[in-house]
């Protein structure tokens, strides 16, 4: 499968093949799906949590008299019935975060590379190297690629101007080769990767 690689002005650069193995397989909704998951539940913190009533600030003496009001009887104001009172199975802290396997995990992130390839929403740059640090310098070569929402993969490293110039530009996500994630890739439109990303991650996903 071969693409045609642009530089950030927009002009021509020649070609890549992309691997069938990364970039051609079935897409698997199911797959997606499960890596998605996975990912927001390792994400949550976890820390929500609720007064039970051995841990609710109240009196310990008996609400009213047992007989004589017409009212149900009740004893202390801790209870669950009352307002303030302890919650019963509430939420205490926990991980969510679950396990899945790796085979899984690798072949969800190809899926995720495949759609994006499918639907023509792939784009490859020769580099994402720039002289300069200006948001609107980048904002403007971005809309010459067609480029509004989108993730940006851009190899082993960040470059530095790249990272600061698209940080302010929103929908656009920029990721290091190792941080390109299922989750982000499938939020965002289009999947910009430079040479060096589709070298590094075709390597990784077929070691």
């Amino acid at each position: 499968m071969k693409l045609a690689v642009q530089t950030l002005d927009g002009k021509a650069s020649g070609e890549i093949t992309l691997d069938k193995d990364v970039f051609g397989l079935e897409v698997r909704e199911d797959i997606l799906n499960a890596m998605v998951k996975y990912q927001l539940a390792k994400r949550r913190a976890g820390t929500h949590k609720v007064k039970t009533r051995s841990e609710v600030s109240a009196t310990g003496a008996k609400a009213f008299n047992q007989k004589g009001t017409g009212r149900a009887r009740a004893s202390t104001l801790d209870t669950v019935r009352h307002r303030g009172g302890g919650v019963v199975h509430g939420p205490t802290p926990r991980d969510h975060s679950h396990s899945l396997n790796k085979k899984t995990r690798r072949l969800a992130m190809k899926t995720a590379l495949s759609s994006k390839a499918a639907n023509g929403k792939l784009i490859v740059l020769k580099d994402a190297v720039v002289k300069s640090h200006k948001t609107k310098a980048m904002a403007d070569a971005l809309s010459k690629l067609g480029v509004s929402n989108a993730v940006i993969v851009t190899g082993a490293e960040i470059d530095a101007n790249f990272d600061r110039a698209t940080n302010n530009i929103p929908c656009i996500d920029v990721f290091s080769t190792a941080g390109a994630n299922v989750y982000d890739i499938l939020r965002r439109d289009n999947l910009v990767l430079t040479q060096d990303a589709v070298d590094a991650l075709t390597a990784n996903l077929k070691g």
